[in-house]
């Protein structure tokens, strides 16, 4: 039986997206915690205040350049 053919193009896009997603995770829900646990819950909740629009950025830059990419493919 013959290998299935494999679509690189979709493997790194997949990858990218699993990537980001982990970042994100690691930088809200990670930093939040461990304010948490150092600081308090009052300071925690606070951190997410500051923790969040970091991660909007994130994704945001990560749109601009994917859509860059997009573009520059076409």
């Amino acid at each position: 039986m013959a290998p299935q053919p494999t679509d690189p193009r979709r493997y790194r896009r997949q990858t990218e997206q699993r990537l980001l997603a982990g970042v994100i995770v690691t930088l809200v829900a990670g930093g939040s915690g461990l304010v948490w646990i150092i600081f308090g819950r009052e300071a925690g909740l606070s951190s997410l205040l500051c923790l969040i629009p970091g991660a909007i950025v994130i994704v945001v830059l990560w749109l601009v350049l994917s859509g860059i990419e997009k573009l520059t493919r076409s």
